[in-house]
């Protein structure tokens, strides 16, 4: 039986923000996929291969808080940790509606790896 690996999805509009994620989770042996807006991301159908979800806030269309609810709306455990660059509300907002994680950018990548490898496998 062939199972594939679950992996972390990375997703935000701001490529270099994306990129520079990504290489640090692959840079620590994680496998992350990067998606431009969470469009991409549900049309892929990954998300039961995903062990985690690292999504910004501020994007066109669906935003990153609407991508959580739908997470949990779709009975989904997959856990969401939350970024951004312009908080408009504070982290317990965003814990509180199911978000394990809130970073504000530059993202501390120190503590983002802490909490990736605790909740994201």
């Amino acid at each position: 039986m062939n199972v594939q690996p679950r992996t972390i999805a990375v997703i935000d509009d701001d490529r270099r923000v994306l990129e520079s994620l990504v290489n640090l989770l692959a840079s620590f042996g994680y496998k992350a996929d990067s998606y431009i807006s969470a469009e991409q991301f549900l049309g892929s159908g990954t998300l039961s291969r995903t062990s985690c979800i690292i999504t910004d806030i501020e994007m066109r269309q669906m935003n990153g808080l609407a991508l959580l609810q739908y997470v949990k709306n779709s009975n989904s455990a997959v856990p969401v940790i939350i970024i951004t660059g312009k908080p408009s509300e504070t982290s317990s907002f965003y814990l509180e509606r199911g978000a394990i994680g809130f970073f504000r950018k530059p993202v501390d990548g120190d503590v983002l790896l802490e909490l990736v490898s605790s909740v994201c496998t």
